[in-house]
């Protein structure tokens, strides 16, 4: 149950600071969703996210946050066995079911919805 309370916690601090941004600094959408996933690159690139997800689980994973982590993970663990070309791969490897699920579903959501613009 403690595990619960803390995801919830982590989790919703990571989306309240992505509120803040948005309305304190009169950020776009865009722009706070980019500046949390290079926030979740670098803390990911320093070794600082894979403890905050042992420690909060899905409230560390949940968030966009965690995709900035998992690009640098990849990258770095592929850089390690293939070297520079690995940076590439990597990134793609450990991503691509994120990035295809999200245009799936996009494509779905455009035929079922009015899409504006």
């Amino acid at each position: 149950m403690e595990k619960f309370l803390w995801a919830f916690i982590v989790g919703g601090i990571i989306c309240v600071i992505g509120q803040l941004m948005l309305d304190g600094l009169k950020l776009t959408p865009a722009h706070t969703t980019s500046t949390l996933v290079v926030v979740g690159a670098i803390l990911g690139g320093l070794g600082l996210y894979e403890p905050l997800v042992k420690f909060a689980g899905a409230g560390a994973t949940v968030p966009i946050s965690s995709f900035g982590n998992s690009l640098v993970k990849g990258a770095l663990k592929e850089y390690e066995s293939s070297g520079i070309i690995g940076v590439l791969t990597g990134i793609f490897q450990i991503t691509s079911a994120g990035i295809s699920a999200a245009i799936i579903f996009s494509f779905m959501g455009a035929l079922i919805f009015k899409p504006k613009g």
